[in-house]
C-alpha cells in the first residue's frame, strides 16, 4: 500500500468514526483544550498488527473521566513503526503532548505534526530535562529501552515503554527494576497482547477463580517471510542501526509470554528452549548476535507449578500474529476472535474490555493501543500501579532472555530470575 492509498484509507476511517459519533463538521477540526487543528490520522507502517481498528461505538460505552487534570507528556521516537503517534496520547482528554523527540529531524517533525505538538527536541536525553514534562512514552529502539527508561526516571518522569522492557541483558533488567523502585514513579510496558479481547477475558476469568490453578498455557508470536525472495533479504523490518538483523526470537518474547503472565500476574521459574537453524540468511552464527535461530520454542515451569509452551517464530510463512490458550483445573479458554470459556464456572464476570475516551481510537494490535495508553494515564491519575508494571514487564521479558540462553545450550534447563512489586 502506498502513502496515497494509506491517506485515503485514513480519510474513510476518520469519516466513519466521527460521523458515527455524531460530531458536527464545525467540531471536526478542533481538539479539546484549545490545541491546534487535528491535521490527520497517523500514517501506518506496513507491518503485521498495526492496522487501525475500525470505529466501534462499543469501545466507548461506560467511559467516565476520573480527573480534570491534564498530564504533560513527552514522546520519544517515531521510527519505522511510527509508534510515537499510534498510541493516541494526543487524543486523550487528560493528556497534553508538550514535547516530542526523534534523532532524525524529518521524523521528529512528522511526529510533532501527528501529535499536534509545538515543541521538539533532538534527543530523548535533551527532552527529559524539560521540567514541564511529567511522563514520557518511549517508542525508541528496543536496545535503548532500558537506558532511556532509567534516564527518564532520573529526571522525575513516569515512564511508558514499548516492548520489550530490556533487550537481551539480565544486568539491565536488575538496573531498571531498582531505578523504578527508587524513583517512586509509575512504569508501564505497553504489551499489546494484554488488551487483546481474549487475553483480557482470560485475566478476568482467572481473577474470579474460573480457571483454578493453571495446568497448561500456550502463547505464540508467529510470522515469516511470505516469498522465497524474502528469505534472502539482508534485512526484514527496518530498524535503527540494524538492531533487528539476526535478533534472537526470544529476546522479543512478551507478545507470547503475556498469555500466561499477563493473565495471572505470575511468572516462569525455569525454562528449556530449543531452536532450529534458519533458512533466512541473516540468521547465522556470524551475525551481530551470533544467533542462528529465527524460531525458538520454550517449555516453561510456572510459579504455580504448571507448564507453559511459549513460541516465537519469524521464519515460518503462514497465519501470523499473537495467540494463546489456557487450561486450568476448573476450566479452559481457547482464544482468538471467537474465544470461549469452557468449564465449571457458570457465573462468569463481565469480559468486555475497559471503555475508551470518546476521541481515542482503539488502534492496532487487536484494538489494544488506545487501552494501553488509557491504562497508563489512569494509573497516574489514580496513583496506582498500572496493569503491566515493572515486575510483570520484567517477568515477561527476562524469561525470553534465559530461554535463548537455553536454546544455545541445546535445551538445557535453566532457572529464571524473579521480580515482585514491593507494594
Amino acid at each position: 500500500m502506498n502513502i496515497s492509498s494509506e491517506n485515503k484509507l485514513f480519510d474513510r476511517r476518520k469519516f466513519v468514526k466521527l460521523t458515527g459519533m455524531g460530531i458536527g463538521a464545525g467540531v471536526l477540526g478542533l481538539h479539546q483544550g484549545g490545541c491546534k487543528k487535528k491535521v490527520q490520522q497517523p500514517i501506518l507502517p506496513e507491518i503485521l498488527g498495526f492496522e487501525m481498528a475500525p470505529y466501534d461505538p462499543n469501545d466507548y460505552v461506560g467511559w467516565e473521566s476520573v480527573s480534570d487534570r491534564k498530564i504533560k507528556v513527552g514522546i520519544a521516537g517515531y521510527g519505522t513503526c511510527r509508534f510515537g503517534a499510534l498510541f493516541e496520547f494526543q487524543s486523550h482528554p487528560n493528556v497534553e503532548v508538550v514535547a516530542v523527540s526523534d534523532l532524525f529531524p524529518d521524523r521528529c517533525a512528522q511526529l510533532a505534526k501527528e501529535t499536534r505538538c509545538n515543541k521538539t527536541y533532538p534527543s530523548l536525553e535533551e527532552m527529559v530535562k524539560d521540567p514541564a514534562i511529567e511522563a514520557v512514552f518511549l517508542a525508541t529502539d528496543a536496545p535503548g529501552h532500558a537506558r532511556h527508561a532509567i534516564e527518564s526516571l532520573k529526571h522525575g518522569k513516569h515512564v511508558a515503554s514499548a516492548v520489550p522492557a530490556v533487550y537481551g541483558s539480565l544486568e539491565d533488567a536488575d538496573k531498571l527494576f531498582e531505578a523504578v523502585k527508587l524513583s517512586g514513579l509509575k512504569y508501564m510496558m505497553f504489551e499489546t497482547s494484554c488488551y487483546h479481547a481474549d487475553n483480557h477475558a482470560m485475566r478476568e476469568i482467572y481473577n474470579t477463580g474460573g480457571f483454578g490453578k493453571i495446568i497448561y498455557a500456550e502463547g505464540e508470536y508467529f510470522g515469516g517471510p511470505m516469498s522465497p525472495e524474502a528469505f534472502n533479504a539482508p534485512e526484514g523490518t527496518k530498524s535503527y542501526k540494524g538492531w533487528r538483523i539476526g535478533s534472537p526470537p526470544q529476546w522479543y518474547p512478551t507478545h507470547s509470554n503475556a498469555y500466561y503472565i499477563g493473565v495471572t500476574g505470575g511468572s516462569f521459574t525455569e525454562v528449556s528452549c530449543m531452536g532450529i537453524p534458519s533458512l533466512v540468511k541473516r540468521y547465522n552464527i556470524e551475525n551481530q548476535y551470533k544467533n542462528p535461530f529465527c524460531s525458538e520454542i520454550a517449555l516453561m515451569r510456572t510459579n504455580e507449578g504448571g507448564m507453559a509452551r511459549m513460541g516465537v517464530s519469524h521464519d515460518s510463512p503462514g497465519n501470523g500474529g499473537e495467540a494463546g490458550r489456557i487450561r486450568g483445573q476448573r476450566g479452559s479458554y481457547y482464544g482468538g476472535a471467537n474465544g470461549k470459556y469452557t468449564g465449571h464456572e457458570k457465573n462468569l464476570p463481565v469480559l468486555t474490555r475497559p471503555p475508551l475516551p470518546p476521541e481515542v481510537n482503539a488502534g492496532g494490535h487487536g484494538r489494544s493501543h488506545g487501552r494501553l495508553m488509557n491504562e497508563f494515564v489512569t494509573a497516574i491519575l489514580q496513583d496506582r500501579n498500572p496493569l503491566v508494571d515493572i515486575a510483570m514487564a520484567l517477568n515477561m521479558t527476562v524469561a525470553g532472555i534465559v530461554a535463548h540462553q537455553s536454546a544455545l545450550k541445546n535445551g538445557e534447563l535453566l532457572k529464571i530470575p524473579q521480580y515482585k512489586m514491593w507494594t
